[in-house]
């Protein structure tokens, strides 16, 4: 990264701008790790009313000591407005199109939001099951998300073997095959509105649903950002440069991961 008068690491700018999609008063789910950062920041600097919830069922908390290191850890259940399950949270809150918007991570992300958390392949798995050359975590709840919530926010590193033309193994769905795909399934959620990642902002066209880059960053180019990127990127007219951290932003995220569990040194 180049020097700038404010130091911030990659990882925190992409924390940052997730964060600032998310608006006072919605009620959110929020993933492990950088999920967490992102919505716990947005609710330390400018959505305060922010009604937070975990695929758990912790409701209504602030961290404590630090980010969680789960979706049940007592940083955030010890102070939780309600402290219920999985079902509440996901099977009524999100499943029902109560909850607003939701951020997940992925490991792969193809060009129509598509995200992949389970497995990667060496090309088509085929008609019978075959073992994946790299076993991944899971959905989690993150597909229950991805079809319930109002809109989906997706993080993740911008890194060639990341962004696919197509996952090889669909775990959560975007926009499926793009168009009006995803409205023939019926999801109750509006599916994802970003793609934010440690080098831009992608959003979806209006009437094909491929993801196109919106927005980079200050220490980021288009032709960076095109050449990590598995698939043909077009870029919107409105393109345009991503507004540094402030101060002030700075400074809640770092209180929300006061014992530096997510922050990394900072990039050269």
């Amino acid at each position: 990264m180049n020097r700038h008068k404010l130091e911030y690491t990659r990882q925190e700018m992409m924390a940052i701008a997730t964060g600032r999609e998310l608006r006072d008063g919605e009620l959110a789910i929020f993933g492990v790790g950088l999920s967490m950062l992102a919505g716990y920041f947005a609710q330390a600097h400018h959505a305060p009313n922010i009604r937070a919830m975990t695929e758990g069922g912790v409701y209504g908390a602030t961290p404590v000591g630090g980010l969680p290191w789960g979706i049940e850890c007592n940083r955030i259940s010890a102070n939780a407005t309600s402290f219920t399950n999985g079902v509440d949270a996901l099977g009524f809150l999100v499943a029902s199109g109560r909850c607003d918007v939701g951020i997940i991570g992925a490991a792969q992300v193809d060009k129509f939001g598509n995200v992949n958390t389970t497995g990667i392949w060496d090309g088509e798995i085929g008609d019978h099951y075959r073992a994946p050359k790299t076993r991944l975590t899971g959905a989690g709840g993150a597909n229950d998300i991805a079809c319930g919530a109002g809109r989906v926010l997706i993080m993740v590193a911008h890194e060639p073997k990341r962004f696919a033309e197509k996952v090889t193994y669909l775990s959560s769905p975007g926009y499926l095959d793009g168009g009006n795909t995803r409205e023939r399934y019926g999801f109750v959620g509006g599916g994802p509105s970003a793609i934010i990642t440690t080098l831009g902002i992608l959003r979806p066209d209006t009437n094909s649903k491929e993801f196109q880059l919106d927005a980079y960053y200050s220490f980021s180019n288009i032709e960076e950002i095109k050449s990590n990127t598995g698939w043909e990127l077009k870029v919107s007219p409105r393109v345009h440069v991503v507004p540094e951290p402030t101060v002030d932003e700075l400074k809640a995220l770092r209180k929300v991961d006061e014992t530096g569990a997510l922050r990394k040194q900072l990039d050269k």
